[in-house]
């Protein structure tokens, strides 16, 4: 804030507010650059109190009390103010902007993102809870799946366990267009399935009301079946995925989710402190062609999303953007979900997803599932 002439911040996106008072109840933090933190909260100010460490906290009836209450409590506010405006609608900029007497409004969000961006030791800890839970997860899967379900009710049985051990449903995703769900399953041609999603495979969805993920097709033997699944513990996010099939799978498919493996398993000794995103993405294109997959590595030809692997936490996906043209370097306590796919468009996709921690000398997986492929002998 100081080196971007910042004087304070007005924190109004839930999820940064989770992470700066350590409650996501009804209000807006206003964190100047000196002088205590104020948390004002519209609703409900009892459980506000009891969830944040946050000394100030205020209850309002209305939004417009806290011009008021920050001049009383701190001073006139400060001549820059900054906003969340990557996600913040217009209308209620303009609502802000009317109330809150600055001079000048900018944008905070890349700097509030650049410090959730680094995770500290009790975050890393949330986000083993959630490992856990997903590894168990993942195991129920391959106790349940078998032929005669559709994507949609494997996905629903899963969920449901996954309830069970502590995930919180829904899961965080900063983009407004965006929605995230944690039924990504995509058996034999829904793999193959294009569309909005920009990942490299966007399978058939329940509608054309929502064309992503899991459908009404159904779980057959011998087809690659895709599950990509995020799981949320105490907000903070796993996003992994694991390749199934029911008593046998292609040999055209084993090989593809054996290249997947081999790049995933090669580009983790690569994640060091100090490499570039853009240096970690031509690696594994690079190790792509060499296996052979060039035209179906990240998606079909025409259709080929740009990054190998995302950030993640609070958010399902967060910086840094392990991707072509990021210059982005690696730093001790970034999460990273690592995700190389191929799709053959319209036949089925191959892939593996993991979280990995980077860590002072290098990187280890917080993901607790075996990475392999899981090959369901029904009979």
């Amino acid at each position: 804030m100081q080196v971007e002439g910042i004087g304070a911040l007005l924190i109004v996106q839930r999820t940064d507010l989770f992470y700066f008072s350590g409650t996501a109840q009804n209000g807006l933090l206003f964190l100047p650059l000196d002088g205590d933190p104020l948390l004002f909260i519209k609703k409900y100010l009892p459980r506000a109190q009891a969830e944040t460490p946050l000394e100030k906290v205020i209850g309002v009836q209305s939004i417009k009390e806290i011009p008021d209450s920050i001049r009383e409590l701190h001073g006139p506010l400060p001549d820059v103010v900054g906003l969340e405006l990557d996600v913040m609608p217009v209308n209620d900029f303009n609502f802000y902007r009317h109330l809150f007497a600055a001079h000048l409004y900018v944008d905070a969000s890349t700097a509030i993102l650049r410090v959730r961006m680094l995770k500290s030791d009790w975050e890393i800890t949330q986000m083993e809870q959630a490992a856990e839970s997903s590894k168990q997860t993942f195991e129920y899967m391959r106790r349940t799946l078998c032929p005669g379900l559709s994507e949609m009710e494997f996905a629903g049985l899963f969920e449901t366990f996954a309830r069970t051990r502590g995930h919180g449903g829904h899961l965080k995703v900063r983009n407004y267009q965006a929605l995230g769900y944690p039924w990504h399953v995509l058996s034999g041609s829904s793999g193959g399935m294009v569309g909005l999603l920009d990942s490299p495979a966007s399978g058939q969805g329940t509608s054309a009301a929502f064309p992503c993920g899991a459908g009404p097709k159904k779980l057959v033997t011998g087809e690659p079946i895709m599950v990509d699944m995020g799981f949320v513990y105490n907000g903070y996010h796993m996003d992994e995925t694991r390749m199934f099939a029911i008593d046998s799978m292609p040999d055209k498919a084993l090989r593809a989710c054996e290249a997947a493996i081999t790049i995933h398993n090669a580009v983790i000794p690569q994640c060091r402190p100090g490499t570039s995103a853009e240096t970690l993405f031509k690696f594994a294109e690079e190790m792509a062609v060499e296996l052979g997959y060039a035209d179906q590595f990240l998606g079909p030809p025409g259709h080929k999303v740009r990054f190998i692997g995302h950030g993640i936490g609070l958010e399902l996906i967060e910086p840094p953007f392990i991707a072509q043209g990021k210059p982005d370097i690696l730093q001790p306590g970034m999460t990273l979900a690592l995700e190389p796919k191929m799709v053959f468009e319209g036949e089925f996709a191959a892939g593996v997803e993991s979280v990995i921690h980077i860590t002072s000398n290098g990187a280890q997986l917080l993901s607790k599932i075996p990475v392999e492929t899981f090959v369901a002998d029904f009979a």
